[in-house]
């Protein structure tokens, strides 16, 4: 029997944020879509040590539209 994708993604959403990140990393990372494109190891090591500051809550998250309003307001 095939998994609900449906019954995957709810269950996944009751999951805590950094294990969903881990989920929806894991998944992206299955559809092989490195091969368009290389990513250098300091790029790598560059992406891990953000998620980890992220996980560790030592930064804080801005959401896309508050930045995008932030600049348009700057450079207006």
């Amino acid at each position: 029997m095939k998994p609900d994708p449906k019954k995957l993604i709810n269950e996944a959403m009751q999951l805590e944020p950094a294990s969903r990140a881990l989920v929806a990393e894991t998944l992206l990372e299955s559809l092989d879509i490195g091969a368009d494109f290389e990513v250098t190891e300091e790029w790598q090591a560059e992406i891990r040590r953000r998620c980890e500051a992220i996980d560790k809550g030592a930064i804080d998250l801005v959401q896309g539209d508050q930045v995008l309003d932030n600049l348009r307001r700057k450079h207006d």
